[in-house]
C-alpha cells in the first residue's frame, strides 16, 4: 500500500506540474487576435451575427493595439486597476455631454484611450456622466494593491509594459492559488477515494480537464471563486467527526465568504457549509468562522461604497439608468423588447427549455463541454443515497453531506439562472458556463464514488478515459 501511495504521489506531482506549466504558457503567450471567421468583408456590418449565424462584425481599418486582455470582462477590471493606481479613483471614463441622447458623445478617459482597454462592461452615473466598471470592485481593488507594488518596485507601467504587468498579476491570481488548489485537492482525494484509478482520474480531471485551465489567461472572478470554495471545504473535510479547530473554522468562514463575494450565487454554498457547523458547534462557529466571514463582508461593502457611493453593487441596477444610458451596449434591450432583431449572443429570446438545454448539453453545456461531469453527477447521487441511508455517527457524514449539498446547490443555482429573466444570457462568447465554474471542485470531490466504480473493469476504465479525453479536448 505504501508503494502504491508513493507512486500516486509521484504521478500527482508530474500531472500537476504539467497543468501548472500549461497555465503559465497560456498566460505569457496570450495575445488578442482578429479572427477572420468572425468578421464579414464589408464596411456596413454591425457587431454580432445575423439571423443565419453569419458574422456581421466589421474588419478594423486601423491596426488594433496589441494586448493580452481578451474581453470586456477583464478589460473592465484592468481599467479599474489602472485608474486606482495611476489616478487614485475608480473612475474609468467620463462623458462630457452625458445628457445627449444621440452620438457623437464627448467620451474621454481610460476606456477610450487607443482601444487598449475598451469595454462594454461599464455603468455611468446618470447624475455626473462618470463611467465605472460594472464589476464588483473588491477583486480589482485587491489586485490594484499588487499593481501599485509592481509599479513602485519595478517601475513597470500597465500601458508601456502590458505583458509584464498583466502576466505577473494573472500568474498571482490564477496560477499560484491553483498550485495550492491541486495540493489540497490531492489530499482530499487520497482521504475519500478508494481506488488508484479513481483517485488519479479525479486529479487529472482537476489538473487539465476543466475550464479553470482555459480561463487562466483572463482576469476573471470565476477561477478565484472556485479556489476559495475548495479552500473553504478543506479544513472541514480534513477533520470529520471531531471538533474543528478554531483556525480551521476561521479559514472556512473567510474563504466561504470570499467565494460568495467573487460569485454571488456561491452564497448558497456558504450557507450549506456553515449551517451544519452552527448546529453542531454553535459557540465555536460564532467565535471563529463568523469573524472570518465578516472581514470579507465588510471589505465587499466598503469597496462598493468607495467606488459608487452606494453599498449595493452596480449590477443591482441592471436595466436601470446606470446601465441604460445612451450608447450603452445594454440599451439594445430596448430594441429587443420592442420585437427587433439585435445581433449577438447577449440578446436573445430563447424559450426556457432551449436555454436549459444549452446550459446543460449545448454550446455552453456543463455536461457537453466537460463530459466527465456526467460521471461526477452519478457520484453526487451515490453520496446523497449514502447520506440518507447511513446509520453511522453524525461526524462521519461530512463527506456524504458534501455530495448531497453539492447536488442541491447545483440544482438551485441552475434554477436561479433559468428563472431570473425571460431573456437569457450566456455571459458572452465565453468558454463554457462560466457562472457555474465555482462548482468545479465540489463536483470533482463528489464524483469520487463514481470514479472508483468506473475503475472496476477494463471497459469502464476505457469509458472513463473517453469522458476525460473529451473534457480535455474542450479545455484546449
Amino acid at each position: 500500500m505504501n508503494d502504491t501511495f508513493s507512486l500516486r504521489q509521484s504521478i500527482y506531482l508530474l500531472i500537476g506540474t504539467v497543468g501548472v506549466a500549461i497555465m503559465v504558457a497560456k498566460i505569457v503567450g496570450a495575445e488578442n487576435v482578429i479572427e477572420p471567421s468572425r468578421y464579414a468583408p464589408t464596411s456596413e456590418a454591425s457587431f454580432g451575427f445575423d439571423r443565419e449565424g453569419k458574422p456581421t462584425r466589421t474588419w478594423p481599418t486601423v491596426r488594433p493595439e496589441p494586448t493580452p486582455a481578451f474581453g470586456s470582462n477583464d478589460r473592465s477590471r484592468w481599467a479599474t486597476i489602472k485608474a486606482l493606481v495611476d489616478n487614485g479613483t475608480y473612475e474609468i471614463g467620463r462623458r462630457g455631454n452625458f445628457t445627449a441622447s444621440q452620438p457623437p458623445f464627448e467620451d474621454s478617459g481610460i476606456i477610450f484611450e487607443n482601444g487598449k482597454l475598451t469595454t462594454l462592461d461599464v455603468v455611468m452615473n446618470p447624475a455626473t456622466g462618470v463611467y465605472y466598471s460594472s464589476k464588483p470592485p473588491l477583486l480589482s481593488t485587491m489586485l490594484a494593491g499588487e499593481y501599485w507594488l509592481i509599479k513602485k518596485t519595478l517601475n513597470w507601467d500597465i500601458d508601456r509594459d502590458r505583458w509584464p504587468v498583466m502576466c505577473t498579476i494573472l500568474i498571482t491570481l490564477n496560477v499560484l492559488p491553483f498550485v495550492l488548489y491541486l495540493m489540497l485537492l490531492a489530499k482530499l482525494i487520497e482521504a475519500y477515494g478508494r481506488t488508484d484509478f479513481g483517485k488519479l482520474f479525479a486529479f487529472t480531471l482537476a489538473a487539465v480537464g476543466t475550464f479553470l485551465t482555459t480561463f487562466s489567461l483572463t482576469l476573471n472572478n470565476h477561477s478565484p471563486a472556485a479556489y476559495c470554495v475548495l479552500f473553504a471545504v478543506y479544513p472541514i473535510l480534513r477533520t470529520p467527526g471531531t471538533a474543528v479547530p478554531g483556525l480551521s473554522l476561521f479559514l472556512a468562514g473567510f474563504f466561504a465568504a470570499l467565494a460568495a463575494a467573487f460569485e454571488l450565487p456561491a452564497a448558497a454554498f456558504t450557507a450549506a457549509l456553515l449551517l451544519p457547523l452552527l448546529w453542531f458547534q454553535t459557540k465555536r462557529t460564532l467565535m471563529f468562522a463568523l469573524p472570518g466571514m465578516l472581514i470579507v463582508v465588510a471589505a465587499w461593502f466598503a469597496c462598493n461604497y468607495a467606488a459608487l457611493g452606494t453599498f449595493m453593487p452596480a449590477y443591482s441596477d441592471f436595466g436601470g439608468p446606470w446601465y441604460n444610458f445612451a450608447g450603452s451596449h445594454w440599451k439594445k434591450w430596448d430594441l429587443v423588447n420592442a420585437g427587433q432583431f439585435v445581433p449577438g449572443i447577449d440578446f436573445n429570446r430563447e424559450p426556457p427549455h432551449i436555454y436549459a438545454f444549452h446550459l446543460l448539453f449545448g454550446h455552453h453545456g456543463w455536461f457537453s463541454l466537460t463530459p466527465a461531469f456526467m460521471a461526477a453527477g452519478v457520484g453526487l447521487l451515490m453520496l446523497t443515497k449514502r447520506l440518507i441511508g447511513s446509520k453511522e455517527e453524525k461526524g462521519s457524514k461530512a463527506y456524504p453531506y458534501l455530495g448531497a449539498s453539492t447536488l442541491a446547490i447545483s440544482i438551485t443555482v441552475f434554477a436561479f439562472y433559468l428563472t431570473r429573466t425571460s431573456s437569457y444570457n450566456y455571459g458572452g462568447n465565453t468558454s463554457g458556463p462560466r457562472w457555474l465554474f465555482w462548482l468545479i471542485p465540489l463536483w470533482i470531490l463528489g464524483g469520487l464514488p463514481a470514479f472508483d466504480w468506473l475503475s472496476l473493469t477494463r471497459l469502464r476504465r476505457f469509458l472513463a478515459s473517453l469522458l476525460l479525453g473529451f473534457s480535455v479536448l474542450s479545455v484546449f
